[in-house]
């Protein structure tokens, strides 16, 4: 029987059109000092690109560039993408169109 070799992250690579993102911790408190209970937990929008596919290519034709680069800070959709666990913590895979801004 072969042996279950273990995922890390450092070895995925997106497909084409993809985007691979470590969600940013979600804010505890607001900007007035108010901490907030754990119920009131969101999922975060904001995250830091840790891989990137290759350029899309459209049924069309048409090629997708990423619309961002490696060590960037995003804002993404808040229900885009598609989650990941990797030694017990949570990556997203975003589609080039999911991400709205690179943070400058």
């Amino acid at each position: 029987m072969a042996s279950k070799k273990s995922v890390k992250v450092g070895n995925l690579q997106p497909a084409p059109g993809y985007v691979l993102v470590e969600p940013m911790e979600a804010q505890k408190k607001t900007a007035s000092g108010i901490y907030l209970p754990d119920s009131s937990d969101e999922k975060p929008q904001e995250g830091k690109v840790l891989a990137i596919g290759p350029v899309w290519v459209t049924e069309q034709g048409a090629k997708i560039t990423p619309p961002c680069k490696k060590g960037q800070t995003v804002i993404y959709k808040k229900w885009g993408g598609n989650e990941v666990k990797v030694e017990d913590v949570e990556y997203q895979f975003l589609k080039f169109e999911d991400i709205l801004a690179v943070v400058n």
